[in-house]
């Protein structure tokens, strides 16, 4: 018996997959536990559009990435930190106060978990700070740090 996968399941399939099992499994396994639905024609013509749909949400999301990277790449974000002699900081700058001063500066909403910084920025000066915004669109933030 064909059906389509509800959700992925050990061993048999990932979600959205048509597959072959005994009708026993099928009946009893899947469908009862709402893994599966059989594979009518009505079931798989919903499962074509679903893909289709899917697809289309995922190309809209690569495009709107790629727009707002580029309008990253414009912006410069300053940050002050307290600074003694020589320009030796006291502390750090970190993601959340990145995330803190683009909101307060231009509006922009950012997720701090997506700053890609190995560790805080503990020097005055200008750095670039990459940002995933997708999986397969990384931006660029200029940040300019200087003292208070």
């Amino acid at each position: 018996m064909k059906v389509i996968l509800l959700q992925d399941v050990k061993s048999q399939g990932k979600k959205g997959q048509i597959i072959e099992v005994s009708e026993g499994y099928a009946r009893n396994v899947l469908i009862k536990k709402g893994q599966a639905v059989e594979a009518t024609a009505q079931h798989l013509n919903d499962a074509k559009l679903k893909k289709a749909n899917d697809a289309k949400v995922a190309a809209e999301e690569l495009a709107a990435a790629k727009v707002f990277a580029e309008e990253l790449k414009d912006i410069k974000i300053s940050v002050k930190i307290k600074s003694g002699e020589n320009g030796r900081t006291f502390g750090s700058v970190s993601s959340k106060e990145i995330v803190e001063a683009a909101k307060k500066q231009h509006n922009i909403e950012l997720d701090k978990k997506k700053l890609v910084m190995a560790e805080p920025v503990r020097s005055l000066g200008t750095y670039k700070i990459p940002i995933k915004l997708h999986p397969e669109v990384t931006g660029e933030l200029t940040v300019h740090v200087e003292a208070e």
